[in-house]
């Protein structure tokens, strides 16, 4: 029979093997190409941010990078196809906070559960809306909208992707400001904005990569921004702080995120790599164009933006008749 220190010795030695396994795992790691599933159309501004962030990640990895775009069911389709891979971190998700919090709630690819049933990889960027007028709206200012919109209750309608972070911001805005203006959902944000430039909807909310040009074109009126300050290719444009609605003070953090029960090890690894591919220049550069500001961070920095994202904005969802085609 063993004797207590003899057990002791032997758990010891069991845990070093086991600490060596998982390091030998995160060394050998990646065997193969990783797939990074965009849960949006392509070309939407997930699927371009991501497409500039997957060769820095494959050239520190030193493997392929492959992006692959699993848009419907408001991201659940393309959620739940990462949930339910090989838990190795050859296929990961990448997606952004407020979206991916809600999803559950909105969508028809199925449930699954924003936190546990994923693991949390990283932070790679945060981005701000823009809220737009069409043109021809009699307002100028936020407050004016306000005015016009109460004096005309039914008469203004805001368009959006369905079950989008536009979607979300913009039905705070209505509960926020007691307006009653008419929802209308798109299957994409690109639609949505093509009708307000035709003059079929009013408001809408976008990202300053989509919105700018039309801006500087003078096609759209832009009113505020959610950032927390103003923005610098928009500096005369103010805060929805300043306009006295600081609950739509937002920003959308994009991640990584793996299968629930992902080694730490390759966890660790994936969070390791990305975070100096975010420190190059010339990545920053070619996201700033794209209104993207890079952050980088920690798995629990990324977990908690979800959960922060999940108590934000589910009352909102149960606010508001959330459906999808």
């Amino acid at each position: 029979m063993l004797t207590r220190r003899e057990l002791f010795t032997a758990a010891a030695a069991l845990g070093l093997c086991h600490v060596g396994h998982r390091r030998a795992y995160a060394q050998v790691y990646p065997g193969k190409p990783i797939k990074l599933i965009v849960p949006y159309s392509a070309g939407s501004p997930n699927d371009v941010l991501a497409r500039l962030v997957a060769p820095y990640l494959s050239a520190r990895l030193r493997e392929a990078v492959v992006v692959e775009t699993r848009p419907g069911g408001g991201t659940t389709i393309g959620a739940r196809a990462v949930m339910l891979a090989e838990p190795d971190g050859h296929t990961l998700l990448f997606t952004n906070t407020p979206t991916h919090a809600i999803a559950p709630l909105i969508g028809k690819g199925g449930a699954f559960d924003p936190l546990n049933d994923f693991a949390a990889v990283g932070p790679i960027a945060s981005s701000f809306l823009v809220m737009v007028v069409a043109p021809n709206v009699p307002a100028s200012t936020m407050a004016e909208l306000v005015s016009h919109a109460k004096a005309h209750p039914g008469t203004l309608n805001f368009g959006f992707g369905q079950g989008t972070f536009p979607q979300l911001v913009g039905e705070a805005f209505k509960l926020e400001t007691a307006t009653e203006i008419a929802s209308i959902p798109y299957k994409g944000g690109a639609q949505a904005i093509t009708d307000v430039l035709g003059g079929r909807i009013q408001l809408n909310f976008g990202t300053l990569a989509t919105l700018l040009p039309l801006i500087r074109a003078g096609k759209l009126k832009p009113l505020a921004v959610t950032a927390a300050v103003r923005a610098s290719e928009l500096p005369e444009v103010p805060t929805m702080l300043e306009c006295g609605l600081p609950n739509l003070t937002t920003a959308t953090f994009y991640g990584l995120m793996a299968a629930a029960g992902t080694a730490p090890a390759i966890v660790e690894r994936l969070n390791r790599e990305i975070n100096p591919s975010l420190a190059s220049p010339e990545l920053a550069a070619s996201m700033a164009k794209l209104g993207f500001q890079p952050t980088g961070g920690t798995p629990q920095e990324f977990a908690s933006l979800i959960a922060e994202h999940m108590r934000k904005w589910a009352p909102i969802v149960n606010a508001v008749a959330f459906q999808l085609e």
